[in-house]
């Protein structure tokens, strides 16, 4: 016979084992959900890549331009008949961002050329750099100069900015959310 120390000791390391096993078990849940909204989030972005894909798909055809399928309709499923079929719808033009006024941002503002001029944030920011010397600063400071600190929008746009600048080498990062002027 089995004694009750024995049979109770067998419990409480049974019930240890489970304990262990129920936190990792958490932590594997845990982990899961994150790669499934990760998975969930790029088939969101995939799939609107497709269907902007689909949409210049269906773009009307030039005289110039075959019949066959684009690579993008093959792989769409679209058979050289659809392909050509929805060569004939129209697609709308691209719209142009807008500011709070309706008239588009200052970065895209129309040269005496009437080219579009990209860059004037970019332009702003070295000069803010330029000014402030070996200082270590934050990006909402950069667009707080800038005047571009009054929505998340208008500083997650300094901070893309200040990234391809650091990627470019033009700046130079600091710290965790640091950014300065990079030595000559």
């Amino acid at each position: 016979m089995v004694s009750a120390a024995h049979a109770a000791h067998d419990v409480e390391v049974t019930a240890e084992s489970l304990q262990e096993e129920c936190a990792r078990l958490q932590i594997q849940k845990q982990a899961l959900e994150r790669e499934l909204a990760a998975v969930v989030a790029h088939l969101s972005s995939v799939q609107r890549a497709l269907g902007a894909l689909e949409t210049l798909m269906r773009a009307p055809a030039t005289a110039s331009q075959s019949h066959a399928p684009t690579p993008v309709a093959r792989k769409a499923g679209l058979s050289t008949a659809e392909a050509v079929d929805t060569a004939t719808v129209s697609v709308p033009p691209a719209r142009r961002p807008r500011g709070n006024d309706g008239e588009p941002p200052a970065e895209f503002d129309a040269g005496a050329d009437g080219t579009k001029k990209y860059g004037k944030l970019t332009e702003q920011i070295m000069e803010y750099f330029a000014s402030v010397g070996d200082a270590d600063v934050r990006a909402r400071d950069v667009a707080a100069a800038l005047g571009r600190d009054s929505d998340s929008g208008s500083i997650n746009a300094v901070r893309s900015t200040l990234d391809r600048l650091v990627g470019g080498s033009r700046i130079q990062r600091a710290g965790r959310g640091l950014y300065r002027a990079r030595r000559s």
